[in-house]
């Protein structure tokens, strides 16, 4: 009897061993994970945030919903953009979805 609860008692504290072991590679495959996805998303997000928040008078912007025009007046939360002559749209800054850069190269050139 005493064999069997000592062999026991053994088997249980090898086990706490295993238990830890079988979580290595789940640890592993939330670094690489967070390593390939997460973290270079939150890269490209904060120089999103950077180029949005430098928005100037005279930048030309293309917004989220793909309407493409030039900045005329900037405050804290809104951007007023000329999208035809004469014709001005309040748009909030945070649905701005890039900054063109004057004298850029077309995309099929």
């Amino acid at each position: 009897m005493t064999d069997l609860l000592i062999s026991t008692q053994a088997a249980a504290a090898g086990g706490g061993a295993a238990g830890w072991l079988m979580l290595v590679p789940y640890l592993l495959i939330f670094l690489v994970f967070y390593m390939f996805l997460i973290r270079p998303q939150q890269v490209r997000m904060k120089q999103h945030r950077a180029k949005i928040d430098a928005v100037k008078v005279r930048d030309q912007v293309v917004t989220a919903g793909g309407v493409v025009g030039k900045v005329t007046k900037v405050d804290a939360d809104y951007v007023d953009v000329e999208i035809a002559t004469g014709v001005k749209v309040k748009v909030v800054k945070s649905t701005l979805a890039d900054i063109i850069l004057p004298g850029g190269k077309p995309a099929n050139d």
